[in-house]
Protein backbone atom coordinates (compact mmCIF):
# COMPACT_ATOMS: atom_id res chain seq x y z
CA UNK A 1 0.00 0.00 0.00
CA UNK A 2 1.15 3.35 -0.99
CA UNK A 3 2.37 5.67 2.38
CA UNK A 4 0.19 8.80 2.09
CA UNK A 5 3.29 10.81 3.41
CA UNK A 6 5.58 9.67 0.92
CA UNK A 7 2.87 10.79 -1.54
CA UNK A 8 2.93 14.21 0.24
CA UNK A 9 6.68 14.53 -0.98
CA UNK A 10 6.63 13.63 -4.44
CA UNK A 11 3.95 15.91 -4.91
CA UNK A 12 6.37 18.12 -3.44
CA UNK A 13 9.25 17.86 -5.35
CA UNK A 14 7.18 17.75 -8.16
CA UNK A 15 5.35 21.09 -7.28
CA UNK A 16 8.43 22.95 -6.26
CA UNK A 17 10.76 22.11 -8.41
CA UNK A 18 13.47 20.51 -6.51
CA UNK A 19 14.44 17.87 -3.66
CA UNK A 20 15.81 20.66 -1.43
CA UNK A 21 12.93 23.54 -2.01
CA UNK A 22 10.21 20.36 -1.31
CA UNK A 23 12.66 20.14 1.87
CA UNK A 24 12.77 23.64 3.09
CA UNK A 25 8.75 23.67 2.90
CA UNK A 26 8.00 20.35 4.32
CA UNK A 27 10.99 21.44 7.19
CA UNK A 28 12.68 17.99 7.12
CA UNK A 29 16.44 17.59 5.56
CA UNK A 30 17.18 17.10 1.84
CA UNK A 31 18.93 13.10 3.07
CA UNK A 32 15.33 12.84 4.56
CA UNK A 33 13.54 13.36 1.33
CA UNK A 34 15.88 11.55 -0.56
CA UNK A 35 15.25 8.47 1.74
CA UNK A 36 11.49 8.65 2.06
CA UNK A 37 11.45 8.64 -2.01
CA UNK A 38 13.71 5.51 -2.11
CA UNK A 39 11.23 3.95 -0.26
CA UNK A 40 8.68 4.87 -2.13
CA UNK A 41 10.60 4.10 -5.44
CA UNK A 42 10.63 0.80 -3.32
CA UNK A 43 6.67 0.47 -2.69
CA UNK A 44 5.95 1.16 -6.20
CA UNK A 45 8.70 -1.15 -7.98
CA UNK A 46 9.46 2.00 -10.53
CA UNK A 47 12.05 4.87 -11.09
CA UNK A 48 9.93 7.84 -9.91
CA UNK A 49 13.02 10.65 -10.11
CA UNK A 50 16.29 10.91 -12.00
CA UNK A 51 19.12 12.54 -11.78
CA UNK A 52 19.39 16.61 -13.99
CA UNK A 53 22.43 18.02 -13.82
CA UNK A 54 23.02 18.45 -10.46
CA UNK A 55 19.33 18.15 -9.53
CA UNK A 56 16.43 15.76 -10.25
CA UNK A 57 13.43 15.46 -12.43
CA UNK A 58 10.55 13.32 -12.36
CA UNK A 59 10.71 10.34 -14.03
CA UNK A 60 7.02 9.61 -16.83
CA UNK A 61 6.07 7.66 -13.54
CA UNK A 62 7.25 10.24 -11.14
CA UNK A 63 4.99 12.42 -13.04
CA UNK A 64 2.00 9.86 -13.33
CA UNK A 65 2.09 9.29 -9.72
CA UNK A 66 2.53 12.86 -8.75
CA UNK A 67 -0.39 14.04 -9.90
CA UNK A 68 -2.27 11.00 -8.18
CA UNK A 69 -0.93 12.11 -5.39
CA UNK A 70 -2.23 15.55 -5.74
CA UNK A 71 -5.90 14.34 -6.14
CA UNK A 72 -5.32 12.20 -3.35
CA UNK A 73 -4.14 14.79 -0.98
CA UNK A 74 -7.23 16.81 -1.78
CA UNK A 75 -9.10 13.97 -0.83
CA UNK A 76 -7.25 13.94 1.92
CA UNK A 77 -8.16 17.46 2.65
CA UNK A 78 -12.10 17.06 1.96
CA UNK A 79 -12.18 14.01 4.82
CA UNK A 80 -10.84 15.92 7.56
CA UNK A 81 -13.28 18.96 6.31
CA UNK A 82 -15.95 15.91 6.63
CA UNK A 83 -14.98 14.75 9.44
CA UNK A 84 -14.86 17.91 11.30
CA UNK A 85 -18.14 19.12 9.82
CA UNK A 86 -19.83 16.38 10.81
CA UNK A 87 -18.19 16.95 14.39
CA UNK A 88 -19.43 20.13 14.35
CA UNK A 89 -16.37 21.47 16.94
CA UNK A 90 -13.01 23.77 15.56
CA UNK A 91 -10.27 21.25 16.45
CA UNK A 92 -6.91 20.64 15.26
CA UNK A 93 -4.64 22.48 13.36
CA UNK A 94 -5.40 25.87 11.24
CA UNK A 95 -2.46 27.31 8.91
CA UNK A 96 -2.70 30.88 7.98
CA UNK A 97 -1.11 33.07 6.12
CA UNK A 98 -1.33 37.12 5.92
CA UNK A 99 0.53 40.62 4.82
CA UNK A 100 2.33 41.89 7.58
CA UNK A 101 0.04 44.98 8.35
CA UNK A 102 -3.12 42.51 8.59
CA UNK A 103 -1.41 40.36 10.82
CA UNK A 104 -0.14 43.37 12.79
CA UNK A 105 -3.66 45.13 12.72
CA UNK A 106 -6.41 41.95 13.10
CA UNK A 107 -4.52 38.80 13.79
CA UNK A 108 -3.81 39.36 17.63
CA UNK A 109 -7.45 39.84 18.33
CA UNK A 110 -8.53 37.40 16.54
CA UNK A 111 -6.33 34.70 17.71
CA UNK A 112 -6.82 35.44 21.36
CA UNK A 113 -10.61 35.12 20.58
CA UNK A 114 -10.28 31.55 18.98
CA UNK A 115 -7.92 30.43 21.27
CA UNK A 116 -10.52 31.74 24.31
CA UNK A 117 -13.41 30.07 23.14
CA UNK A 118 -12.12 26.74 21.05
CA UNK A 119 -9.30 26.07 23.27
CA UNK A 120 -8.96 22.80 21.03
CA UNK A 121 -8.37 24.96 17.89
CA UNK A 122 -4.51 24.84 17.09
CA UNK A 123 -4.61 28.67 15.00
CA UNK A 124 -1.51 29.36 13.74
CA UNK A 125 -0.08 32.71 11.30
CA UNK A 126 2.42 33.44 9.22
CA UNK A 127 3.49 36.56 7.53
CA UNK A 128 3.71 36.12 3.83
CA UNK A 129 3.02 38.56 0.94
CA UNK A 130 -0.51 37.99 -0.88
CA UNK A 131 0.73 36.28 -4.03
CA UNK A 132 2.81 33.89 -2.17
CA UNK A 133 0.19 33.27 0.31
CA UNK A 134 -2.39 32.24 -2.94
CA UNK A 135 0.03 29.67 -3.98
CA UNK A 136 0.81 28.23 -1.24
CA UNK A 137 -2.79 28.28 -0.40
CA UNK A 138 -3.82 26.46 -3.61
CA UNK A 139 -0.55 24.12 -3.19
CA UNK A 140 -2.53 23.05 0.47
CA UNK A 141 0.60 24.42 3.05
CA UNK A 142 -2.13 26.69 4.65
CA UNK A 143 -5.47 26.46 5.19
CA UNK A 144 -6.71 30.52 5.52
CA UNK A 145 -5.00 33.60 3.84
CA UNK A 146 -5.64 36.89 3.70
CA UNK A 147 -5.10 38.88 1.34
CA UNK A 148 -5.76 42.20 -0.48
CA UNK A 149 -6.48 44.52 -3.65
CA UNK A 150 -7.16 48.12 -4.25
CA UNK A 151 -10.51 50.23 -5.39
CA UNK A 152 -9.52 50.50 -8.44
CA UNK A 153 -7.39 47.71 -9.17
CA UNK A 154 -9.13 44.23 -8.43
CA UNK A 155 -6.85 41.13 -7.74
CA UNK A 156 -8.06 37.61 -9.73
CA UNK A 157 -8.34 35.11 -7.78
CA UNK A 158 -7.43 31.51 -9.33
CA UNK A 159 -10.65 28.92 -9.42
CA UNK A 160 -11.13 26.56 -6.52
CA UNK A 161 -11.16 29.54 -4.03
CA UNK A 162 -13.74 31.54 -1.97
CA UNK A 163 -13.76 34.27 -0.10
CA UNK A 164 -14.92 36.55 2.57
CA UNK A 165 -14.63 40.27 2.63
CA UNK A 166 -13.21 41.61 6.07
CA UNK A 167 -13.09 45.60 5.76
CA UNK A 168 -12.07 48.03 3.64
CA UNK A 169 -9.00 49.67 4.70
CA UNK A 170 -8.53 53.99 4.46
CA UNK A 171 -5.12 54.40 2.86
CA UNK A 172 -3.22 58.19 3.62
CA UNK A 173 -0.14 60.07 2.03
CA UNK A 174 2.39 59.92 4.27
CA UNK A 175 4.12 63.57 4.09
CA UNK A 176 7.77 64.18 5.95
CA UNK A 177 8.55 67.36 8.49
CA UNK A 178 8.29 70.78 6.89
CA UNK A 179 6.67 69.57 3.65
CA UNK A 180 3.99 72.09 2.24
CA UNK A 181 1.14 70.24 2.01
CA UNK A 182 1.79 69.00 5.36
CA UNK A 183 -1.14 71.18 7.30
CA UNK A 184 -3.88 70.54 4.33
CA UNK A 185 -7.02 69.07 5.48
CA UNK A 186 -6.68 66.49 1.99
CA UNK A 187 -4.77 66.50 -0.79
CA UNK A 188 -4.69 65.39 -4.31
CA UNK A 189 -2.67 63.02 -5.66
CA UNK A 190 -1.75 64.93 -8.91
CA UNK A 191 -0.42 67.87 -6.20
CA UNK A 192 2.64 65.30 -5.32
CA UNK A 193 4.36 64.80 -8.91
CA UNK A 194 7.03 66.90 -7.93
CA UNK A 195 7.98 64.91 -4.96
CA UNK A 196 10.08 61.77 -4.44
CA UNK A 197 8.01 58.58 -3.47
CA UNK A 198 9.04 55.88 -1.21
CA UNK A 199 7.29 52.61 -2.46
CA UNK A 200 6.95 48.81 -2.25
CA UNK A 201 9.61 46.51 -3.68
CA UNK A 202 9.51 46.61 -7.86
CA UNK A 203 7.42 44.24 -9.47
CA UNK A 204 4.94 43.23 -6.30
CA UNK A 205 1.38 44.08 -6.63
CA UNK A 206 1.01 47.02 -4.40
CA UNK A 207 3.86 48.56 -6.27
CA UNK A 208 2.12 48.02 -9.86
CA UNK A 209 -1.04 48.95 -7.94
CA UNK A 210 1.07 52.57 -7.24
CA UNK A 211 2.05 53.22 -10.44
CA UNK A 212 -1.32 52.37 -12.11
CA UNK A 213 -2.90 54.85 -9.65
CA UNK A 214 -0.42 57.87 -10.21
CA UNK A 215 0.05 57.28 -13.67
CA UNK A 216 -4.13 57.06 -14.21
CA UNK A 217 -3.69 61.12 -12.94
CA UNK A 218 -1.01 61.54 -14.84
CA UNK A 219 1.63 61.65 -12.76
CA UNK A 220 4.93 59.79 -14.09
CA UNK A 221 6.43 59.15 -10.40
CA UNK A 222 10.15 59.54 -9.49
CA UNK A 223 10.28 56.33 -7.21
CA UNK A 224 13.50 57.09 -4.79
CA UNK A 225 13.49 54.39 -2.63
CA UNK A 226 11.87 51.20 -2.31
CA UNK A 227 11.05 49.64 0.94
CA UNK A 228 8.75 46.09 2.13
CA UNK A 229 8.42 46.83 5.91
CA UNK A 230 6.07 49.91 6.76
CA UNK A 231 7.93 50.70 9.50
CA UNK A 232 10.63 51.24 6.91
CA UNK A 233 8.96 53.37 4.65
CA UNK A 234 7.78 56.06 7.57
CA UNK A 235 11.55 56.29 8.61
CA UNK A 236 12.20 57.29 5.06
CA UNK A 237 9.29 59.58 5.26
CA UNK A 238 10.62 61.00 8.51
CA UNK A 239 14.28 61.58 6.90
CA UNK A 240 12.39 63.61 4.79
CA UNK A 241 13.53 61.46 2.06
CA UNK A 242 9.96 61.56 0.03
CA UNK A 243 6.37 61.02 0.18
CA UNK A 244 4.41 57.37 0.37
CA UNK A 245 0.87 55.75 0.64
CA UNK A 246 0.36 54.77 4.42
CA UNK A 247 -2.57 52.62 4.87
CA UNK A 248 -4.06 52.45 8.27
CA UNK A 249 -4.24 49.44 9.17
CA UNK A 250 -1.22 47.91 11.61
CA UNK A 251 0.13 51.28 11.34
CA UNK A 252 0.38 52.59 14.63
CA UNK A 253 1.56 55.92 15.69
CA UNK A 254 3.26 58.08 13.19
CA UNK A 255 7.56 59.13 13.55
CA UNK A 256 7.95 62.59 15.02
CA UNK A 257 6.93 64.97 12.70
CA UNK A 258 5.06 62.48 9.70
CA UNK A 259 1.38 63.39 8.69
CA UNK A 260 -0.60 61.61 6.94
CA UNK A 261 -3.17 63.44 5.41
CA UNK A 262 -6.62 62.12 3.32
CA UNK A 263 -6.48 61.97 -0.18
CA UNK A 264 -9.51 63.85 -1.79
CA UNK A 265 -10.44 60.82 -3.94
CA UNK A 266 -10.01 58.06 -0.77
CA UNK A 267 -7.88 55.46 -1.43
CA UNK A 268 -9.05 52.29 -0.19
CA UNK A 269 -7.54 48.55 0.30
CA UNK A 270 -10.38 45.63 0.26
CA UNK A 271 -9.35 42.47 2.55
CA UNK A 272 -10.19 39.77 2.25
CA UNK A 273 -10.29 36.11 3.64
CA UNK A 274 -9.35 33.46 1.20
CA UNK A 275 -9.65 29.36 1.38
CA UNK A 276 -9.85 26.33 -0.68
CA UNK A 277 -13.56 25.77 -2.21
CA UNK A 278 -13.36 21.90 -0.55
CA UNK A 279 -12.64 22.91 2.93
CA UNK A 280 -15.90 24.87 2.86
CA UNK A 281 -17.69 22.79 6.25
CA UNK A 282 -14.83 22.89 7.96
CA UNK A 283 -15.92 25.28 11.08
CA UNK A 284 -12.17 25.84 12.22
CA UNK A 285 -12.53 28.12 9.07
CA UNK A 286 -15.86 29.41 9.92
CA UNK A 287 -15.03 30.45 13.12
CA UNK A 288 -11.53 31.66 11.97
CA UNK A 289 -13.24 34.38 9.48
CA UNK A 290 -15.75 35.33 11.84
CA UNK A 291 -13.58 36.44 14.37
CA UNK A 292 -11.42 38.06 11.51
CA UNK A 293 -14.74 39.89 10.14
CA UNK A 294 -15.30 41.05 13.84
CA UNK A 295 -11.97 42.57 14.54
CA UNK A 296 -11.70 44.26 11.02
CA UNK A 297 -15.15 45.97 11.62
CA UNK A 298 -14.23 47.45 15.11
CA UNK A 299 -10.71 48.30 13.22
CA UNK A 300 -12.48 49.98 10.18
CA UNK A 301 -15.05 51.80 12.65
CA UNK A 302 -12.31 53.54 14.53
CA UNK A 303 -9.97 54.19 11.37
CA UNK A 304 -13.32 55.76 9.79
Amino acid sequence: MLNLERLRILHAVSTYGSVSAAADVLHVTTSAISQQMSKLERETGQQLLAKNGRGVRLTDAGKLLSGHAGRILSLVELAHSDLEAHRGAPVGELRMGAFPTSVRGLFPQALLAMRQEYPKLRAMVQEMEPEPALVKLLRGDIDLAVVLDWYNKPMSLPGGLAKAPLLDDLADVALPPGHPLADRAEVDLVELADDDWIAWPDGGFCHEWLLFTLRGKGVEPRIAHHAEEHHTVLALVAAGLGVAVAPRLGRGPLPEGVRAVPVRHTMRRHIYAVWRSDADRRPAIRVAVDALRKVGEQVQGVSE
